[in-house]
């Protein structure tokens, strides 16, 4: 966000106090819609130094701002002299905040999270969180022995309570917000000015329905905000026990908790009220409330590494393994020498990870600008029309003499004739309905705004494990090594058990399982591998000491199944725990009266390197692909023996994962799902994009995605290789293809496009699908930016990805103007599901705070499904929105053309036209499902689109000459008279002129009866009120689209049943002479042969509408056609992008390597707006 400081000025807000109260509050009300205002008018602008206001605006295309009010704190209390606060925190965000010699510290409150003014700086920063500059030694030493009880004060007083307080809303505030809406005070203005006109009826229908919707609005808003309070409201009251320094432990609430303070973990099940760094011990944690993963996660301390690095960038990705995320459960710790398992507090309140999750459901990012701004012009051009109603209305009354209050009420009419109050509602209607139906196919929405834009999507990326594959891995097979040769592979299920040897002690030892309520839990790689064995954990093997974590160490044994073994057992005595920057993870295990030995697994390129070359065979790397080419998932496992007497803890990563010895390779298979392949294919046949993100190895991931149907047998995949340079100031990538063909059981070596002209054919067909590794993206993101809008182009297989960079990903594609889709199992998709346009968790609970949409099943199934559902969505909203134009318009022109003749609707036939058909059909449109099949191209993305426009203004255009015609001619008919308004119907005329007491009913428009007769009757008002309203269910019928993305019309049985009721009761009132019904109605008699003839003209607008709409308006061949005629190009970038390359013979440069000369190169043409927050955005300060 962008920051401004302004000074309050005493006069300017004088004169402003003024104005609300001669506005009658009106200004305060402008004032609450747009803060920017109040500011720029009560204010001046100022530096932020002296600034009492400052002003947010967003930097994306909505550009909203927020008001902040700076406020001042005094932590006088806790500062008597400069001795009370400690040398070492000079460097401290709560040292520099503190100004002297105020003793006061001038803060502001930004959605949540608190910022301080550093004098230093000249800046806003973020407090409640341990500064990132402090090294691995130095949280060690200035944090490792606690807080004192003053430093604890002052920093509570500065960063406020560690609480993630979600109140419960007041229903009052809920309800004052929703009537304050704008769209609730032009209806205010609308029934006010009804009432002055005595048009109660609908007045009131108005009162009611709007009160029903700020009723539903309201109870959906409480119940929201009751469900995210029972949510975060266990967090705020944990007892915890806290080190002092110099004071021992004391017990404390956890809102009482700052960065900084030393918690003791105990032995047993603890929830998190913070995010903590680990410093001393190891803890194993469940993650499922931030991740939607129940795999227990194993946490190691904090090494007290000497070195003068940030401890995030010296532990890089891999710094979320010392960390201890808040609202996650710690359900078991294990102390190391020092006795006692501690952790630093992090971050506090708001600032911690379920901080982050809270406020993305308080604050939600606003999507689809361009619909937005669509939205704004269409209501402008309702409001212009408005304008010349009302300039035309005031002109002829005028003109005519007519008292100026009557004047200005007709006037004022036009503008709730012409902008319809009741739009949004219709609008809103269409998303409730579609929201149900995917209830009902198990997926849930926590973000309805975004179930529209599930109607744009033309990329998805997917995650593989859990997403496309099955869950379960299999094992599939044992391939060991001995004496620098592969022997032969150990198949499974086999009959025969695995022989005791080092392999076997790597299955039973090198992983991070623990038994939890019963059951062994942890990464299902590690349970299939150690169930292999038939070992056992024996969970009972430590003892717990008060107030401390277990002492002992995880023991394994076999099992009563197991292969007999020399030993008893073996102990676990420590662990580095799996590492996605690392690929790998070791644990150092003990036999029982026996050697100590180091056992390493992880990616076996990984492995292999970290291993002596002598034990490595010669033929890996084809064996290696062999495996992942056929999409099997390949472990490497490694071992070392250690020397006695140095304690395991004292050991580093880097001395144990070293030397080592290679033992083979673990061969899993990872099995598609069974809905996998015919998604995909629709996917594909809908021309939506597939992408797979996933953190396996890229030979595994391109097999899959080929077996998956993403890339097509017979296209090429170009392996695309980025390498940093000493120092990381260089850096080169190469392109290179790939050859399975050289694997000679796998592949044929009969390909015809794996000639020179065959590859040449292909890539110059776009037949060539880029795939590439984490490390690689990293570096092409930093190094060559210019290359990394065409690598994505045609990117299909992302391999290796961390959680940071699958968001970054999607950020990426986003900027080349695709709309992104999700999918994930939600353990590390988090981030990206939160920033894709629609980001879809397969997880089993009801709704993931970590994404908008939640699918019970477990398949991708539910991908195509919500498109579909998006398709018919956004169908449905752009049909309200002409049907609702059309019926204001043609409202609007039969008003001003009665107006002509200073006469108008009746307040009966007002009430029928906006309630019995307005209401009704605006109610029952929206019922039409969703098409069952997924055709090669999308909705219309933009509201103000040609063939929207070109129908919106054709129908205008004959809704105007049908009314014209009609108000002409029938003022030509014969029997027409402009006085008496009997003279069609001779025997009506005869009857009434013969009764007196027909005559009040009637009201002939003359002196003697004007107080019984309203003036509204004549042969014009009938003819354009019967011919408008019957043309408001001809645009209803003729705006109801149906495929190829909503199902026909038919099928919407209540619409239809609607319709025809709707036309009967019209008919019904144009062919029935029931004197009562036409007195309260405001018609007239007229001949048989003029309601014929108003018929044939319904007919014919009917058949030329419907003609219009089918062959011009949905004519797709023909829009495309007149786009390739004029030379019309997408704005989009990838299609600009994808044009560009088309005509470059030279790309993708295969088998060629680029260099980078430095970090920034020069950026070509418009590549240069590509930039990637991920990498180089720092959100600490303001």
């Amino acid at each position: 966000q962008e920051i401004f400081g302004y000074k309050t000025q005493g006069c300017r807000r004088a004169l402003c106090i003024a104005g609300f109260i001669l506005s009658c509050g009106a200004l305060s009300l402008l004032f609450y819609w747009k803060p920017e205002w109040d500011v720029w008018i009560n204010c001046i602008r100022c530096s932020l130094e002296e600034a009492d206001i400052v002003l947010l605006r967003t930097t994306d295309d909505f550009r909203t701002y927020s008001r902040k009010t700076v406020t001042w704190i005094s932590v006088s209390a806790f500062i008597k002299s400069r001795s009370d606060y400690p040398a070492t925190e000079e460097d401290s965000i709560f040292s520099k905040a503190i100004m002297k010699p105020s003793l006061l510290v001038k803060t502001i409150q930004v959605q949540k999270i608190r910022y301080v003014w550093n004098d230093c700086a000249k800046q806003f920063q973020k407090v409640g969180v341990l500064e990132d500059h402090y090294t691995c030694s130095a949280i060690h030493d200035k944090f490792g022995s606690g807080l004192t009880c003053n430093e604890q004060n002052v920093r509570r007083v500065i960063c406020g309570p560690n609480t993630i307080d979600v109140p419960v809303i007041p229903i009052w505030k809920l309800l004052i917000k929703e009537v304050l809406n704008p769209f609730y005070v032009f209806q205010l203005f609308s029934v006010c000015l009804w009432f002055a006109e005595d048009y109660m009826e609908y007045a009131i229908a108005i009162i009611f329905m709007s009160l029903l919707s700020i009723f539903l609005t309201v109870y959906d808003l409480r119940k929201q905000s009751i469900k995210l309070h029972k949510l975060v409201e266990s967090h705020n009251s944990i007892m915890v026990t806290v080190c002092r320094n110099k004071e021992g432990f004391q017990e404390l609430e956890s809102h009482y908790l700052v960065p900084g303070d030393l918690l003791i973990l105990k032995e047993g099940k603890t929830l998190l009220p913070c995010d903590a760094i680990l410093v001393s011990g190891q803890c194993t944690v469940n993650e499922s409330m931030l991740t939607g993963e129940s795999i227990p996660v194993t946490k190691i301390h904090l090494p007290q590494a000497d070195n003068l690095k940030p401890w995030r960038v010296y532990c890089a990705e891999d710094y979320r393994k010392h960390v201890l995320f808040c609202g996650t459960e710690v359900i078991q710790t294990k102390a190391d020498d020092r006795g006692v398992v501690k952790a630093v507090v992090l971050q506090t309140g708001f600032n911690t990870a379920k901080g982050d999750l809270v406020r993305s459901i308080l604050y939600p990012k606003p999507m689809n600008f361009k619909l937005y701004r669509d939205a704004l012009r269409f209501l402008m051009c309702l409001i212009a029309f408005a304008a010349i109603g009302m300039i035309y209305t005031v002109c002829v009354f005028a003109l005519n003499g007519e008292e100026t209050g009557e004047v200005v009420k007709k006037a004022l009419d036009v503008i709730t004739i012409a902008v319809p109050p009741a739009l949004p509602a219709a609008l809103t209607t269409g998303i409730i309905y579609t929201q149900q139906r995917l209830k009902k196919k198990g997926i849930f929405c926590i973000s309805p705004q975004r179930i529209n834009m599930c109607g744009q999507l033309n990329l998805v990326c997917f995650d593989k494990t859990g997403t496309l594959t099955e869950d379960g891995l299999d094992l599939w097979g044992l391939l060991p090594s001995e004496r620098n040769c592969f022997q032969n592979i150990h198949s499974f299920p086999a009959d025969h058990s695995l022989p005791w040897g080092p392999v076997f002690k790597a299955l039973a030892v090198c992983h991070s399982l623990i038994v939890w309520e019963g059951k062994i839990q942890g990464d299902p790689l590690d349970v299939k591998m150690f169930e292999a064995t038939n070992w056992v954990i024996d969970d009972s093997s430590g003892h717990q000491k008060e107030g401390q974590g277990s002492a002992h160490a995880t023991v394994v044994r076999p099992g009563l199944q197991a292969t007999t073994a020399p030993v008893e057992g073996i102990t676990i005595l420590h662990q580095f725990p799996f590492s996605s920057a690392l690929q790998r993870m070791s644990v150092i295990a003990q036999e029982i009266g026996g050697d100590t030995q180091a056992f390493t697994k992880g990616a076996p390129e990984t492995v292999a390197m970290l291993c002596r070359a002598e034990t490595v065979p010669s033929n890996f790397e084809s064996k290696l692909l062999l495996y992942t080419a056929q999409g099997f998932r390949v472990i490497g496992l490694a071992c070392k023996s250690l020397q006695a007497g140095k304690p395991p803890a004292a050991l580093t990563r880097e001395e144990v994962e070293s030397d080592l010895t290679f033992l083979g390779l673990l061969i899993l298979e990872n099995r598609l799902k069974r809905d996998t392949k015919p998604v995909l294919e629709e996917l594909s046949a809908a021309r939506i994009r597939s992408v797979m993100v996933t953190g396996d190895n890229i030979q595994t991931a391109i097999t899959v995605a080929k077996n998956a149907g993403m890339i097509a047998p017979t296209h090429r995949v170009i392996l695309v290789e980025a390498n940093e340079g000493p120092g990381s100031f260089s850096a080169s990538i190469t392109w290179k293809s790939l050859e399975e063909n050289k694997i000679e059981d796998y592949r044929s070596l009969e390909d015809d496009t794996q000639t020179e002209p065959g590859i040449r054919l292909a890539l110059g067909s776009g037949q060539y699908h880029f795939a590439m590794s984490g490390k690689s993206y990293q570096i092409v993101a930093h190094h060559f930016r210019h290359l990394l809008p065409k690598l994505l182009l045609n990117g299909t297989v992302f391999a290796r990805m961390s959680p940071s960079q699958k968001s970054s990903l999607v950020e990426e594609f986003q900027k080349l103007d695709y709309f992104v889709g999700m999918c994930g199992d939600g353990a590390n998709d988090c981030g990206a599901l939160k920033v894709a346009h629609a980001g879809i968790s397969l997880s089993e609970q009801e709704a993931s705070v970590a994404s908008p949409f939640t699918s019970r099943m477990p398949s991708i199934a539910c991908v195509p499904e919500l498109i579909r559902e998006g398709r018919a969505a956004l169908v449905t909203s752009f049909c309200m929105f002409k049907y609702m134009a059309l019926y204001s318009i043609i409202q609007y022109l039969g008003v001003l053309l009665l107006y002509w003749q200073l006469n108008s609707f009746g307040n009966y036939q007002f009430l029928f036209q906006d309630l019995a058909i307005t209401t009704v059909i605006g109610v029952t449109m929206s019922f039409t499902r969703a098409y069952p099949k997924l055709v090669p191209y999308r909705p219309p993305s933009q509201l103000i689109s040609p063939p929207l426009l070109l129908s919106v203004v054709l129908n205008i255009l004959f809704s105007l000459s049908m009314q014209i015609f009609g108000f002409v001619v029938v003022q030509e008919q014969p029997w027409y008279s402009q006085t008496d308004i009997h003279s069609a119907c001779l025997s009506v005329n005869i009857h009434e002129r013969n009764s007196s007491s027909s005559l009040g009913l009637h009201g002939v428009r003359d002196g003697a009866h004007e107080q019984t007769d309203n003036g509204f009757k004549s042969y014009e008002n009938t003819t354009v009120w019967l011919l408008s309203t019957i043309n408001c269910l001809i645009v209803a019928l003729v705006f109801s689209k149906g495929k190829p993305f909503r199902q026909p019309i038919y099928t919407n049985y209540v619409f239809i049943l609607v319709l025809i009721g709707l036309l009967g009761i019209c008919l019904f009132l144009m062919f029935a002479d029931i004197d009562g019904l036409y007195s309260k109605m405001d018609l007239v008699c007229t001949p048989t042969t003029w309601r014929i003839s108003m018929v044939g003209m319904l007919a014919v607008t009917l058949a030329v509408s419907f003609l219009v709409e089918e062959a011009v308006i949905e004519n797709r061949p023909l829009w495309l056609l007149l786009k390739k005629t004029f030379q019309y190009h997408s704005k989009s970038h990838y299609k600009r992008l994808q044009h560009m390359l088309e005509q470059d013979s030279a790309w993708p440069p295969l088998n060629e390597t680029f260099f980078s000369d430095s970090v920034a190169v020069t950026v070509e043409g418009n590549m240069g707006g590509h930039s990637n927050p991920t990498f180089d955005s720092n959100e600490d300060s303001l």
